[in-house]
C-alpha cells in the first residue's frame, strides 16, 4: 500500500476524547519523529493590534497537553509581543502535508514564568545566546553587515565572545518565552476525495495571577470538510 493511501485510513475516534490537546501532542511528536520536513515544529502564529492582522513563522519549543498550552521564545520588543500587549488573543496552525493533519489553536498569549525562559535560555548555544543579546528584533538596519558588527560590539560590551570558552551568559531582560493558552482546537485529517475529517473542541479559560489559567472542560463537536 502506498504511502499516500495508507495515511487516507486514519481518522479521528468516533466518540471524540475528553481532552484534544492529548491527540494534538501526539501529532505533533509523530511530526518530530518522521522529519519529512526541516523544521517540523514550526507554525504559523497570527497576531493582531488594534486595527490589523499579521502572521509570521515561529517554532513551537514545547508542547504540554495539559493543561494546555504551547510555548514560543522570542525577543519580547518583537512586533509579534507588542501586538499581544494591546491583544493577547491569537491563532497559529501547524500543518504536516506529508502527514496529511493540521492543528489550529486559538488562544491567549501570555509571558512564560521567568525560571522558564531562563531554563530554556541556557540550553541555547552560545552563539544564540549572543545574538539573543545583540539584535533588537524587528526594528531598523542598515545591512546585514551592520547588524554583526552591532552584535559584536554588544558582545564585547559585555565581555562576550564566541571564540572563548564556554562561559555562563545570562538571559537578556527583554527575551523570553510566550506561553498560549489553548481555548480552541481543531484537528484536521486529510481523506481521500476530499472526504476529510475534522473536528473542533472549545473551553472556558480565566487568567488569575501570576499569568496561570482557570480553564473549563472542552466542549467536542463534527465539522463537515
Amino acid at each position: 500500500m502506498s504511502k499516500d493511501k495508507k495515511r487516507y485510513l486514519d481518522y479521528l475516534p468516533d466518540k471524540l476524547p475528553n481532552n484534544p490537546m492529548h491527540i494534538a501532542y501526539d501529532w505533533f511528536n509523530e511530526a518530530l519523529k518522521v522529519k519529512d520536513q526541516p523544521n517540523p515544529d514550526a507554525m504559523s502564529l497570527a497576531t493582531m493590534d488594534n486595527h490589523r492582522p499579521s502572521v509570521r513563522m515561529v517554532l513551537c519549543k514545547s508542547f504540554v497537553p495539559d493543561p494546555g498550552y504551547i510555548v514560543i521564545y522570542t525577543n519580547y520588543q518583537s512586533q509579534k509581543v507588542q501586538e499581544i500587549s494591546l491583544n493577547s488573543n491569537v491563532s497559529l496552525v501547524f500543518h504536516w502535508d506529508h502527514l496529511g493533519k493540521q492543528i489550529r489553536i486559538d488562544g491567549i498569549a501570555v509571558r512564560s514564568p521567568v525560571e522558564e525562559s531562563d531554563k530554556y535560555f541556557n540550553t541555547r548555544s552560545q552563539g544564540s545566546q549572543i545574538s539573543a543579546w545583540g539584535s533588537d528584533q524587528s526594528q531598523l538596519i542598515e545591512s546585514h553587515n551592520a547588524l554583526k558588527e552591532q552584535i559584536e560590539n554588544r558582545a564585547t560590551k559585555l565581555g562576550l565572545s564566541k571564540n572563548k570558552n564556554k562561559i555562563k551568559i545570562e538571559r537578556p531582560p527583554n527575551w523570553g518565552g510566550i506561553r498560549i493558552w489553548a481555548s480552541k482546537i481543531e484537528l484536521w485529517l486529510e481523506g481521500q476525495d476530499r472526504i476529510h475529517d475534522r473536528a473542533m473542541w472549545t473551553r472556558e479559560i480565566k487568567k488569575n495571577i501570576d499569568n496561570q489559567f482557570m480553564v473549563s472542560n472542552w466542549i467536542g463537536c463534527r465539522l463537515q470538510p
